[in-house]
């Protein structure tokens, strides 16, 4: 995973429904509570399966026992409709998708895997699996 000002990469098997978010935001909280970070702010757009209320429930419990445990807390940055200016990633998926997309083809999931982890310097990990419940 990535430090300050890095990027990470976690992909999914399927669509990135709410059952997979909790699963990638328990993963992060274990994952920079090892690195001895505090909170993590999350910049987050309206997609369904961020302002969905499960995934909301779900950091509200995590943060009310993570704040005493010592944990790391999630801090949700929501931004307005239609304002990718506001989101500094935005233009690094920009570069990113055009020279990594191959437009003669469609990429399989384990190339377009590992062209993205090699544009980005990444690690390759294991992609998260949906699972139902």
């Amino acid at each position: 995973m990535p430090t300050a000002h890095q990027l990470g990469w976690r992909f999914v098997l399927g669509r990135p429904v709410r059952l997979v978010t909790r699963t990638f935001l328990a993963w992060l909280a274990v994952y920079f509570r090892a690195q001895g970070k505090r909170a993590l702010w999350l910049i987050w757009d309206k997609a369904s399966w961020h302002v969905s209320h499960a995934v909301q429930a779900w950091i509200n419990a995590h943060n009310r026992k993570a704040k005493p445990a010592g944990g790391c807390r999630f801090r949700v940055c929501r931004l307005p409709s239609k304002s990718p200016w506001l989101n500094p990633i935005e233009p690094k998926w920009v570069h990113g998708k055009r020279a990594i997309v191959a437009p003669a083809r469609v990429l399989s999931m384990a190339e377009l895997r590992q062209r993205v982890c090699a544009y980005y310097e990444c690690a390759l990990t294991d992609p998260i699996a949906q699972r139902d419940g």
